[in-house]
């Protein structure tokens, strides 16, 4: 028995939001078009307002289908206007990132500016221990506690075989030939 009054309730749903399509569809695009400028945007609005009608065909009282849709437009129009806003922030965002310069640290400067063969070079002649955590920390972008578990040392280490390196390739980059 269950199913034939669900399948009652389905047909009488789709008979009344079939007819308020008909009538109500072009005036909830145009209500959500005034709210999101976009003609797409404003359709699948409309239609997501219709869905839920549907969906809750059975709660809504006789005669506030219209009602219900014009809330629900508004809603989704409301919805997708935050949406924009917090897409609209992020991209802002993003535009400022790459407008801003990047800071380049000293090392990095004269890394690129001996180029990466000369610099391999000279990482070669250091102690295996400052090349080990230099490799660590400018290659694979480890932070010095990952460095410090992966070569079983303890933080304050990596930091003085870094800091003993760096200063090493210093000298050797401005003393260069």
């Amino acid at each position: 028995m269950g199913t034939r009054r669900d399948a009652a309730a389905r047909a009488a749903a789709d008979d009344g939001v079939s007819s308020l399509y008909a009538v109500h569809w072009a005036p909830m695009v145009r209500l959500a078009w005034l709210f999101v400028h976009d003609d797409l945007l404003a359709e699948e609005i409309a239609q997501d307002a219709f869905v839920a009608l549907h969906r809750k065909w059975n709660e809504v009282e006789e005669g506030r289908g219209p009602a219900y849709l014009r809330q629900c437009v508004v809603n989704g129009a409301r919805s997708a206007l935050r949406h924009h806003k917090v897409e609209q922030r992020y991209l802002d965002s993003l535009r400022e990132r790459r407008s801003q310069p990047t800071l380049v640290s000293a090392e990095d400067a004269a890394i690129s500016a001996a180029g990466t063969a000369e610099v391999f070079r000279r990482l070669q002649r250091l102690p295996a221990r400052q090349r080990e955590v230099l490799v660590l920390r400018y290659y694979l972008d480890l932070s010095e506690a990952q460095i410090a578990d992966a070569l079983g040392i303890a933080p304050g280490s990596v930091k003085a075989h870094a800091h003993r390196g760096l200063a090493a390739l210093r000298t050797e980059m401005e003393a260069r030939p």
